[in-house]
């Protein structure tokens, strides 16, 4: 059964908003709220059309606008199947792990690298530790759905925190901070985009050169001391960083 027969579709034609940015907003919040779950065949093309009254270059643009979004795929052989919803990030102190949660995309974690390292002057600058000096370094590949969203590199003060593989892949490392006794107060956070390096296409799934969001973040406790610093990559089809912009008075 075409999961889409279910859903409340109308267009306005009288709207100036094209029929096909119509279309694809009803079907992106059905995917949002869970209504059309990831797995979702969509049904034919044809028949969309038909009971919307629409045109089928019209649906086919509509779906395709999502299927850019990395919200649907279209699999040979099978159809255009729902993915799973984009991960919309608060940029507030939180983690991956409790936001994918949050979102109920079922996060999964596989460490990679869990090692002690000399700091290089830029981590020595960023945890406030002596260049040359310890630190703890962990690199983890987060899924969701067993699909790959984002490579995870933190450097952390020797000695915060046992940081066993097996607890970093059980949850989040805010988690295993606050259970350690660890009081997250503030971070300083960076957010960029660039180009996907050959080894970070192939740990996300993506192509070599696709563009990556990027985010470094230097995290405080309620003592004013550096506890972390992670510099990480995002896949942006599978997520985003949501802003609240307010007026200054």
């Amino acid at each position: 059964m075409d999961p889409t027969a279910s859903l409340e579709l109308g267009v306005d034609r009288s709207s100036p908003v094209p029929l096909y940015f119509q279309l694809s907003q009803q079907l992106e919040s059905a995917i949002e709220q869970g209504t059309l779950t990831p797995g979702s065949l969509l049904g034919n093309e044809i028949e969309l059309a038909a009971r919307l009254g629409l045109s089928r270059p019209t649906v086919r643009q509509a779906i395709q606008s999502l299927v850019d979004k990395g919200l649907l795929v279209r699999r040979r052989g099978v159809g255009t199947q729902v993915v799973h919803s984009k991960v919309r990030r608060p940029l507030e102190l939180s983690s991956l792990y409790d936001d994918l949660e949050a979102a109920g995309q079922r996060p999964a974690t596989r460490v990679l690298v869990n090692t002690v390292v000399p700091a290089s002057g830029e981590v020595a600058a960023a945890l406030g530790v002596a260049e040359g000096g310890e630190v703890h370094r962990i690199e983890r590949l987060r899924l969701a759905h067993g699909e790959p969203m984002a490579y995870l590199t933190n450097y952390l003060p020797p000695g915060l925190l046992d940081l066993d593989t097996g607890h970093l892949e059980a949850t989040g490392l805010y988690r295993l901070m606050r259970a350690a006794g660890i009081t997250l107060h503030s971070a300083r956070q960076t957010i960029g985009a660039r180009a996907a390096t050959p080894a970070e296409a192939e740990r996300l799934g993506e192509a070599k050169g696709a563009p990556l969001l990027t985010m470094e973040r230097v995290t405080f406790d309620d003592t004013g001391r550096a506890v972390e610093f992670g510099t990480h990559t995002y896949r942006p089809s599978r997520y985003s960083f949501e802003f609240q912009l307010l007026v200054r008075s």
